[in-house]
């Protein structure tokens, strides 16, 4: 399986906030996600974090709905950068340098992101010594 990151380095990543990626994965199918059963946190790969940064790229720019730029991006994806309509509009995308700029986000994002807490929490919630 690929490397994969957590939500928290996902949003830095594409700077955005946690919640609307958490939202937006709730509600969509996206490739390059793994998404398990209830409790088991989301991993985004690279493949994922390209769709849904072209997908952010397309919503600011366009004002398209997330569905409608999610649909988009993956076809341009797949088709090496281009989508073309059927009237003959073309939209696209220097893939390369877009994933080559991402990438940089992400080795960014992984250094600053914290770390998610493992295993049971502490015992003593007031924070007070006893």
């Amino acid at each position: 399986m690929p490397r994969a990151y957590t939500i928290t380095t996902a949003a830095l990543a594409l700077g955005t906030p946690p919640k609307w990626l958490d939202n937006t994965l709730s509600h969509y199918r996206i490739v390059g996600v793994v998404q398990e059963k209830q409790g088991i946190a989301r991993r985004i790969t690279v493949e994922g974090l390209l769709v849904l940064s072209i997908t952010l790229l397309l919503t600011a720019e366009l004002g398209s709905t997330v569905g409608a730029a999610l649909n988009l991006a993956q076809k341009m994806i797949a088709n090496g950068g281009i989508f073309e309509f059927t009237d003959g509009l073309r939209v696209g995308l220097g893939l390369q340098e877009f994933r080559e700029r991402l990438l940089a986000k992400l080795e960014h994002a992984v250094e600053i992101a914290p770390l998610p807490r493992r295993g049971r929490p502490p015992r003593n919630t007031t924070g007070r010594l006893e």
